[in-house]
């Protein structure tokens, strides 16, 4: 799975990271929920965080179509409340 994180570019994710990602994001979407900016925070960064170290940097002249588009960092809860679908940031 092609991932991009907002300003910062394109990651390739293997299918068996996907369900700690997962888990993460619906941790994320609790935080949300709540309106707890605090666990927000912390929630979205270890989200990045796991993504950056699993998955694999593309070069940046790639232009491989990203199937899933994450936040930026600095994202406000409601940017990020806008960017959820059905199923969170990352489908299952």
């Amino acid at each position: 799975m092609i991932v991009r994180i907002m300003g910062e570019g394109q990651v390739e994710i293997s299918a068996d990271d996907i369900s700690v990602l997962n888990e993460l994001d619906s941790e994320l979407e609790a935080a949300i929920e709540a309106a707890d900016e605090k666990a927000f925070r912390v929630k979205l960064h270890a989200l990045l965080d796991k993504v950056r170290h699993v998955g694999k940097a593309l070069p940046d002249d790639s232009l491989e179509p990203s199937e899933l588009i994450l936040p930026p960092a600095d994202a406000s809860i409601e940017e990020v409340r806008e960017m959820l679908g059905d199923q969170g940031l990352i489908p299952g």
